[in-house]
């Protein structure tokens, strides 16, 4: 015959308790930010989403950004590195000057990486003491950027230059593709790689997943953790970014944004899903030749 101690109950009530809190900590809290988010971009611009400008807005290109979201993030979601980098390649190949395709890449992660990372979340693929550690110099270093894009830097000046980091930021995905597992070592300095993933994530139109998975996997981290973790950490990035674009830029493009989003969050739980299911060297090695061919085409357009 079982008998329960007196301090069982208590132990269930608290177990009970912590799991509502961590479900509050990441399930509430991004999906309180993403609901306030849409509404204030409801309010402030609802202007320019008339029934007329709708309708005129679903046209070709639309349909493009929107397919350019579901693979940036079917690559970002599966590799833990890539939708910036990706979908901005992509953007600038087809003709976005650099500030709305950064402002666009930025405001529709902030909806993304909340789908992405309340999917990681769902298949148990998060280091929450990892995340705790990237998030602030991350943010801090996302917003720097992000100023500095919209309010000092001239576009049309700097977009060879993003051509040729996300050459560099290709390159450091092919890297990875080819290299063996690591002896997992200690890392160091987390602080500092966060706030320079994040700066050059913002100032980039991505950078986030290359600089940082990439390190972090470098040094023998388990992928799927490291995937799942800085997917969740790049959430608060992305919306510390994104909100000062929208402080200083505003709504530019809403046919990037709203293509981006749409669909990001579609292909989110897939990534999340196929994380450990897929081949991940060839599609590594793909990806990265992909973006140095778009950034190449660029390059060539700017200068001839």
């Amino acid at each position: 015959m079982n008998v329960e101690s007196p301090s069982q109950p208590r132990v269930n009530r608290v177990a009970k308790k912590n799991i509502y809190s961590s479900k509050f900590l990441w399930i509430g809290i991004p999906a309180f930010l993403l609901v306030g988010l849409a509404s204030i971009l409801i309010y402030n611009y609802h202007t320019l989403f008339s029934v007329d400008k709708l309708v005129a807005g679903i046209n070709q290109d639309f349909f493009v950004y929107l397919l350019i979201g579901v693979f940036a993030q079917l690559v970002d979601g599966t590799l833990g590195m890539g939708y910036g980098a990706t979908s901005t390649s992509f953007l600038l190949s087809v003709g976005v000057p650099p500030a709305i395709s950064s402002t666009g890449v930025h405001v529709a992660e902030m909806f993304t990486t909340g789908a992405s990372a309340l999917s990681h979340y769902k298949f148990k693929n998060i280091n929450k003491r990892l995340v705790t550690y990237l998030l602030v110099p991350g943010v801090i270093g996302s917003v720097v950027g992000a100023y500095l894009l919209s309010d000092v830097i001239d576009g049309k000046i700097i977009k060879p230059f993003i051509a040729v980091y996300m050459i560099v930021l290709a390159v450091m995905i092919i890297i990875k593709g080819l290299r063996n597992n690591n002896v997992k070592k200690k890392t160091k300095n987390l602080g500092v790689l966060a706030a320079f993933g994040g700066f050059m994530d913002a100032i980039g139109g991505g950078g986030w997943g290359p600089i940082v998975t990439s390190t972090l996997i470098g040094r023998g981290r388990d992928p799927r953790y490291t995937i799942g973790s800085v997917n969740a950490a790049e959430f608060a990035i992305s919306f510390a970014s994104g909100i000062t674009f929208l402080l200083f830029e505003g709504i530019n493009g809403w046919q990037v944004i709203a293509g981006l989003i749409i669909g990001g969050v579609v292909a989110a739980p897939f990534g999340a899903f196929f994380v450990n299911k897929i081949q991940r060297r060839p599609m590594t090695i793909v990806v990265g030749l992909l973006i140095i061919y778009l950034s190449g085409r660029t390059l060539m357009k700017t200068f001839f």
